[in-house]
């Protein structure tokens, strides 16, 4: 006979926006129940592992640097940028909501809860043609997102007051169980025991995160005007594989929409020392590397380059002939702008080491490039591009790297530079001049110099290749995030919170993110579900 849990509320998934739920109904006086099928020392999800970059709009950091900005400025940019259709209601009425409120409901609520932010607002997403973020509106948490993860964890267990929480690790939700119409509690399986367990609750958050941890889900997805690639790297988290999403569509009269919408980055490379399988690194592209294809040459007619439009670069990479392609660049560009994505490979920023911080941002972070030299087989170093073009065919076992032609790619970039900046006509260049006009960007961005620039080198090649992140699309739900089915009626009993809700409405960032809506949206979207279901169960 299964064991029975039986609690005000059942959050299933042990991610930021179930841990901040299932905080602020335990701040209610609320009994909870959370169930997460990871280990202990992995709650927390993806977000603790992220970077903790946050889009926040209106804040006292941005007024201290002069950003004029407005909810308004940030909808128009929003919906314009990530082509939101805006007779998609939900996902719209989550869009307006995110911009009006994450002042109060992320910035002011975490400083309150003990974050700090960096000392800088950075500009990200800005559009290959000024259509993203008009300004400046990217905060970074200070000690990254594991800090975040591991205050929101603290605070929980603080809230958790004569026992009315029970969170259960390595556990799996494999049913959800509805009566009369509603939805009641669930049935799941310790993965550790088999133990069979049925859990009773008036009221289930889902919190189980986007469908991109599983390529089946994505490739069903994958919009058909779209070119797929042959293969991906996985970046989410292997356990947001869809199921429960398609558990509520089937049985509890739920819906998915926009599953087709997913943010990947266009440059990963397998982790080195991967956490599950196909476990993937995203990088952080330097702006000032020459974006290739499979054979050395350089992708264009328009040159890729990061920090304007992430979406319209995994459309380019997916649309090269093989599934890979390199960055060519050299050590003075790597030390200072190179980076990846998340808390494992930003130890100044994760450990909140200032003065190190500060050292690597003006001197070059070497120990990064070291390492990955050092431990990836995608991170190639030589001397000479002759060489490095041996050692692009050894790792592919092909001969698609023809010296000369990697030789003659560098030659014609280089060529802008044979009167100081009298003959730049290249749109790279441009790209780069314009980032460098905001402070904190050009900390982080070469001033634009020859590749073969004597006392640069060595030469590095890396060679990267899509990786899945978010899911954009999700179960559809109200601003109150219950999960609403035919007609727009609520699933009674049943919420959902975070990615598995597209971060909000099912979709509310449309085709693409201006970055650093996923923290915020999960907060926001775990406040709200909590404020709702107070005010239901009061």
């Amino acid at each position: 006979m299964a064991n029975k849990i039986s609690s005000d509320v059942l959050v299933v998934g042990g991610g930021i926006s179930g841990i901040v739920t299932t905080l602020e109904l335990l701040r209610a006086g609320k009994t909870v129940t959370l169930v997460d099928r990871d280990t202990p020392e992995r709650l927390g999800g993806l977000a603790l592992w992220a970077f903790g970059g946050m889009m926040l709009v209106g804040t006292p950091l941005q007024a201290s640097m002069k950003i004029p900005d407005s909810p308004e400025r940030a909808l128009r940019d929003w919906i314009r940028f990530g082509e939101l259709d805006t007779n998609d209601k939900h996902s719209l009425n989550w869009a307006e909501y995110y911009v009006e409120n994450s002042r109060t409901e992320v910035y002011d609520w975490l400083k309150n809860e003990g974050i700090k932010f960096m000392p800088a607002v950075n500009w990200v997403e800005r559009g290959l043609y000024g259509n993203g973020n008009s300004l400046p509106r990217y905060h970074v948490v200070w000690g990254a997102s594991r800090e975040l993860t591991r205050t929101m964890i603290a605070a929980m267990h603080e809230a958790n007051s004569n026992n009315r929480l029970t969170l259960l690790h390595r556990h799996r939700i494999s049913e959800l169980v509805k009566q009369n119409d509603r939805v009641v509690g669930a049935l799941g399986v310790n993965e550790e025991t088999n133990e069979q367990i049925e859990f009773r609750a008036p009221v289930v958050v889902m919190a189980t995160g986007g469908i991109n941890g599983s390529h089946k889900e994505c490739r069903e997805n994958w919009p058909e005007h779209r070119a797929l690639p042959d293969t991906m790297l996985n970046g989410a988290h292997p356990y947001a594989d869809g199921k429960l999403h398609h558990e509520v569509e089937d049985k509890l009269g739920g819906r998915i929409v926009n599953a087709g919408e997913m943010w990947n980055y266009a440059a990963g490379f397998p982790h080195p020392y991967p956490h599950f399988e196909g476990h993937g690194l995203s990088t952080i592209p330097c702006k000032s590397a020459l974006w290739l294809n499979h054979k050395g040459e350089r992708i264009g007619p328009k040159p890729l380059v990061t920090g304007f439009d992430t979406h319209e670069l995994c459309l380019r990479v997916v649309e090269q002939e093989k599934p890979w392609t390199w960055h060519l660049l050299n050590w003075r560009i790597a030390i200072k702008e190179f980076a990846i994505s998340g808390a494992e490979h930003n130890q100044r920023i994760r450990d909140k080491q200032f003065i190190r911080f500060a050292k690597d941002l003006l001197l070059g972070n070497q120990n990064l490039i070291k390492q990955m030299a050092n431990e990836s087989n995608d991170f190639l170093v030589d001397d000479t591009l002759e060489g490095l073009a041996a050692k692009m065919n050894a790792l592919t076992c092909s001969l698609d790297i023809d010296p000369a032609v990697l030789q003659a790619t560098a030659d014609e970039f280089d060529a802008n530079f044979d009167k100081g900046n009298q003959l730049e006509n290249d749109d790279q260049i441009r790209s780069i001049l314009h980032a460098r006009q905001w402070g904190p960007d050009k900390l982080r961005t070469c001033k634009p110099a020859p590749l073969q620039k004597p006392g640069s080198g060595p030469f590095i090649a890396i060679r990267v290749q899509l990786v899945t992140r978010k899911s954009l699309g999700g179960l559809c739900t109200d601003i109150d995030c219950k999960v609403l089915g035919n007609e727009d009626q609520p699933v009674p009993g049943l919420y959902c919170v975070g990615e598995a809700a597209g971060f909000g409405g099912g979709g509310s960032n449309g085709k693409r993110s201006l970055e650093g809506t996923f923290l915020p949206g999960c907060i926001m979207t775990a406040r709200n579900a909590a404020r709702s279901i107070i005010s239901d169960t009061a």
